[in-house]
């Protein structure tokens, strides 16, 4: 009976080549299907396939080389700044990319534009349940990689453009193709290359599209870098049209951390920022808390402008909603915690919440 071939592992080109050389050292016959013919430098999927009798002993060597890749990256590395803007070519908000090239001239960074694709889906063999990879699927792929290829060399044409006329600042700027789940390939990118700034799209209320919205809170929720939301319906023009910010805090002692990122990120001659505080009952301390934190930061910025309130519990949306549009604030800024994946599912954080809900640009941080 034949050993049919099966797909091992999906990998950048780069990467597929060190493994199909180390396994063909190891007399472990290896195939690559390349489904980037055209630019098959471009960190885009390739597919490794060996024969399934040597999968065993296949996917050892493939651990220890992930290993030790794993070790390489962890080491500290004086890399280039970085602002991360995720796009999907079918749906740009022409906003996000303004407002991370203007956030990537404060931080003095360059912006990266990382398109996630689905692959198509395998089909499996009635005889032995194992996954096959058909001609149809593989012609399928390429198109969409060409099709995106195309999309990246419009767009570098239009934001070049836009800088040459000085609509958007003169800052470097490149993009990255991965295959996989939007969310989890955004997290994983952040968490491999720690970029300063996420900008992200979302909807609104009065366009809501959960899907856009879930994957952008996921990311708020869980990324190690902090993300900017921009809201396509945001009243927002241009990044110099900041000038009120609002953070909601816990008095945790992290969130002074998260303040000051804010701060640093949104700094204007005319900033002023409200410090929130939500709870079902108001307290004595709390207003002590609120006013603490109001002197620190007006020692610490003498040309910033600071007030504090207290407002009712953040599970009542409209409050928080109510509170912003009468005080005109700009921008609502919070610190999250990492929680596991049954606590998102079952109980929606405050970015979950406010992404499908607000027009409100959202700035979170993960300290």
């Amino acid at each position: 009976m034949e050993d049919k071939l099966v797909t091992l592992a999906i990998r950048t080109y780069q990467r597929a080549q060190m493994i199909k050389t180390v396994l063909e050292e190891n007399g472990i016959e290896t195939v690559i299907h390349n489904l980037n013919l055209e630019h098959p430098e471009m960190a885009v999927g390739v597919r490794v396939r060996i024969k399934e009798s040597d999968l065993p002993r296949a996917l050892k060597i493939v651990e220890e080389m992930e290993n030790a890749w794993e070790k390489i990256d962890e080491k500290p590395k004086t890399a280039i700044q970085k602002v991360l803007i995720p796009i999907d070519f079918s749906d740009q908000i022409p906003k996000a990319i303004e407002f991370g090239f203007h956030f990537a001239e404060v931080v003095n960074a360059e912006v990266v534009f990382l398109y996630v694709y689905f692959s198509p889906a395998f089909t499996i063999s009635s005889s032995n349940d194992m996954s096959t990879y058909s001609i149809s699927d593989s012609e399928l792929l390429r198109r969409m990689i060409n099709s995106a290829n195309a999309d990246v060399e419009n767009m570098s044409n239009l934001i070049q453009k836009q800088i040459d006329k000085n609509l958007l600042p003169d800052i470097p700027f490149r993009f990255e193709l991965k295959e996989g789940v939007p969310e989890d390939q955004i997290l994983d990118y952040c968490k491999k290359n720690k970029p300063d700034l996420v900008v992200m799209g979302t909807h609104g209320k009065k366009e809501s599209n959960e899907l856009i919205g879930s994957v952008t809170a996921e990311v708020m929720e869980s990324c190690v870098s902090p993300v900017f939301a921009v809201p396509m319906q945001m009243r927002l023009e241009t990044p110099t049209d900041i000038h009120r910010v609002a953070f909601l805090t816990n008095f945790d002692q992290k969130d002074l951390i998260a303040i000051d990122r804010a701060i640093s990120l949104f700094k204007s001659d005319k900033l002023e920022m409200f410090f929130l505080h939500a709870a079902d009952k108001n307290e004595a301390w709390t207003e002590v808390m609120l006013a603490g934190i109001k002197t620190y930061f007006s020692n610490h910025y003498p040309n910033l402008t600071t007030n504090y309130a207290m407002l009712g519990t953040t599970d009542n949306l409209e409050i928080l909603d109510n509170f912003m549009l009468n005080n005109k604030i700009d921008i609502l800024s919070f610190n999250t915690k990492k929680r596991n994946i049954f606590a998102r599912l079952f109980h929606p954080g405050l970015a979950y919440k406010l992404v499908l809900h607000s027009d409100t640009p959202l700035f979170v941080t993960h300290v």
